[in-house]
């Protein structure tokens, strides 16, 4: 399982980063702030994996993403994200595959929980910026702009994780069998 987990955790990655990249051509002023395209597979590795992998593809996609597309700018946005992310990957991990927590309220405290850290760690290094982030920009950038993303996260994750578990499932009887 541990090689299976390590391959699955590369691939959401990979996916996390091509997705980055393909909303880039939809016509709209911030994509990625919108859409949220690296957040989706980040979850659904934490769901798929657990925490310790959700955890780690959280805190290495958008450094990877920063190293091959130069983007997002990795401070202080790029250092937010990993926080946001990394906790998004652990908690998804944690209450599903863990805490046996129905995959809905998995996901939506996983949400809930990543952008508070998001708007705890983006405060912080903000401010080293010399860039004031204060409440009314946290719920600006974290829900306002964000609501189209979120919602797909809510509409396609936990299909998703079903999906892929009935696939695992299947898969797994048929090596029993094989």
């Amino acid at each position: 399982m541990k090689t299976r987990y390590l391959i699955y955790t590369s691939l959401f990655i990979a996916i996390a980063i091509v997705l980055a990249q393909v909303v880039k051509i939809i016509p709209i002023g911030t994509p990625g702030a919108v859409l949220l395209p690296l957040h989706i597979p980040i979850l659904l590795c934490g769901f798929v994996c657990g925490k310790k992998y959700g955890l780690l593809a959280g805190i290495i996609t958008p450094l990877v993403s920063f190293l091959i597309t130069g983007m997002p700018m990795i401070f202080p946005i790029g250092l937010s994200m990993m926080f946001e992310l990394g906790t998004y990957g652990f908690m998804a991990g944690f209450l599903y595959k863990n805490l046996k927590v129905n995959p809905y309220i998995s996901l939506l405290v996983s949400m809930l929980v990543g952008r508070a850290i998001y708007g705890i760690a983006a405060a912080i290094l903000f401010s080293f910026a010399n860039f004031d982030f204060g409440l009314q920009m946290f719920i600006q950038a974290a829900f306002v702009v964000a609501l189209p993303g979120i919602i797909i996260q809510l509409i396609i994750i936990v299909p998703l994780v079903k999906a892929i578990e009935k696939i695992e499932k299947r898969n797994n009887f048929s090596q029993v069998n094989a």
